[in-house]
């Protein structure tokens, strides 16, 4: 049976330098189910969210970087943009006339490849919705859909809608619904003039807006008033050209004389706890409403807005679902793949379960297991205060670091993550680190029995008990919460399992901080030797290459 090819590459409106609308173009091959190659481009270019697949596609074609088999179907997955992808030198095409409703199915289109000089030749290939392919991007991770579940894709915008909703009974997938019903609260995370003030960040750096807005909303409190008067001036969506209607209301009902962009002001942080709390009730009532509707036993739940961490573990302490499923790749990186297990899907293939790390294009993979002597040894430096890169074998799929391209530090000091956070990758003071832990010492911390799939992933936060609060100092956010990335057996990551057995029945050592190995506006790192070079030009204390732990000189 034909191969699949995937490709998340539309090309965004407006030559800005800077993703716009279009953002983490991918590709994915599989074959029979399992995922053969996957690049998330700004892995391979160095641009963060890269969105110029069409710049890039031939190169990577012609050197072999990516291998087509002879036989291969064709996927491009759409977003509101459009439906065509032309690459650089018009060598690989795909045309599609834009869906006017949201279906279930492909739409076939016209394709053109020619790798060689001409002699091209028509290609079968099929354009996917933006949509179906965020929820597909499940299939991967946790087999097919069960029966009688609600998938959700939710995004800042797929192609006839930024919500969207299927149900899957009896074998049998429907639309329930896709509207723009909730961009207002989208907005508050990657449109709304208000919230890039706040912060201080450029329009350009939009992409980045939405994790680092979370971060600062849990210095605020919960103001109802504020609340109110937030919703009732729509926000202040143009604060860029109405700055001075905010000043002037915000002095008129609260008595505010503050300077934007002091990020020590309460009165600006209770600002951004109303904008977390907003989108969190609203998309809360939107699911419920869905869930009464169709009584659905599981979730499954894709796109950017699934990496909202706060309003996930209310979906999952809400108790509305028996299971609730979102995949690592939940943002546009995993586009690609799902447009290629959607198209697997209709071949009736049936997916195999992959890990997380499945970023294998110009990566290496390490020769055996850890030894134990590696890990004392790697042990040993972190037990020093050490900061350490980790890159090993293939990259995760997505935006979070899950021990294959980590930073690695003690949890226990606050000092020793602000210099991981702060010092080594330049973020902003208000920005926590997340830990790493295993399983057994999740539901020590957390007093949590059964946890939720979406540990594995980090994409979930827990509230830690008061008496481990100062053990894992480091990695505990202003609230009280972590994002822990839960490690259950040693088949999910043998480095890490192995790390943190030992640390823990050695040293008593409960965690580890676990940061993505990059540092500000740069994507994570890929090779051993962007690992090396970065790992130098952050301060890192040294890198663990595979199998090999190679420590700097300090000055």
């Amino acid at each position: 049976m034909n191969a699949t090819l995937a490709i998340y590459g539309i090309q965004d409106r407006n030559n800005l330098g800077y993703p716009r609308y279009v953002h983490d173009h991918s590709l994915c091959l599989m074959q029979s189910g399992k995922i053969v190659q996957y690049l998330q481009l700004e892995r391979h270019t160095r641009k963060k969210y890269d969105h110029q697949m069409n710049h890039h596609l031939e190169t990577l074609l012609n050197k072999k970087l990516v291998n087509i088999p002879k036989n291969c179907d064709w996927v491009f997955v759409n977003s509101f943009v459009g439906s065509s992808f032309i690459s650089k030198n018009g060598k690989v095409r795909f045309d599609a006339l834009p869906e006017k409703q949201l279906g279930v199915d492909f739409n076939e289109g016209y394709g053109w490849l020619e790798l060689e000089k001409w002699q091209g030749k028509a290609i079968k290939a099929y354009s996917v919705s933006h949509e179906l392919a965020h929820v597909f991007s499940c299939l991967p991770f946790f087999g097919n859909f069960r029966d009688n579940s609600l998938l959700i894709s939710f995004d800042g915008g797929a192609s006839l809608g930024n919500f969207a909703a299927f149900h899957y009974q009896n074998q049998e997938l429907k639309v329930v619904a896709c509207d723009w019903d909730l961009r207002e609260i989208t907005h508050l995370f990657n449109a709304n003039g208000l919230s890039f003030a706040l912060l201080g960040i450029s329009p350009k750096h939009h992409n980045s807006l939405a994790g680092k807005l979370m971060g600062f909303a849990a210095y605020g409190r919960y103001r109802p008033e504020v609340i109110e008067w937030l919703g009732q001036n729509n926000y202040f969506f143009d604060y860029w050209t109405q700055k001075d209607h905010f000043h002037d209301s915000a002095q008129q009902h609260f008595g505010w004389q503050g300077q934007m962009g002091d990020l020590n002001d309460p009165f600006l942080q209770d600002i951004a706890f109303a904008f977390q709390y907003v989108f969190q009730q609203r998309f809360l009532k939107r699911l419920q409403a869905l869930q009464e509707q169709l009584k659905a036993d599981y979730l499954y739940y894709a796109g950017g807005c699934a990496l909202s961490i706060p309003t996930n573990r209310q979906i999952v302490n809400n108790g509305w679902f028996k299971e609730v499923y979102i995949p690592p790749c939940c943002n546009d990186s995993g586009l690609s793949i799902g447009g290629a297990a959607f198209l697997e899907w209709k071949k009736q293939n049936k997916p195999i379960l992959h890990s997380p790390y499945l970023n294998n294009v110009g990566a290496s993979s390490p020769t055996s297991p850890p030894t134990n002597k590696v890990i004392a040894q790697l042990a040993k430096v972190i037990i020093q205060n050490k900061i350490i890169g980790i890159c090993q074998g293939a990259a995760e799929v997505g935006p979070r670091a899950l021990g294959n391209r980590s930073i690695v530090a003690l949890p226990n000091s606050k000092a020793l993550a602000k210099k991981v956070s702060e010092d080594c990758k330049k973020r902003e003071w208000y920005r926590p680190v997340a830990p790493v832990m295993l399983a057994r010492n999740t539901q020590l911390v957390t007093g949590i029995e059964k946890l939720s799939h979406l540990a594995d992933y980090m994409l979930m936060d827990f509230e830690i008990l008061p008496q481990y609060r100062e053990a894992l100092a480091g990695v505990v956010h202003i609230n009280g919460t972590a994002r822990i990335q839960v490690i259950r057996e040693r088949t999910q990551n043998p480095l890490m399992f192995d790390l943190l057995t030992y640390l823990d029945e050695h040293h008593g050592i409960l965690a580890l901080i676990n940061t993505s190995f990059n540092a500000q506006e740069e994507p994570i790192v890929h090779t051993p030797d962007q690992a090396l070079a970065s790992g130098q030009t952050m301060g890192l204390d040294g890198v663990f290459l595979n199998e090999k732990l190679v420590l700097f000189e300090q000055s």
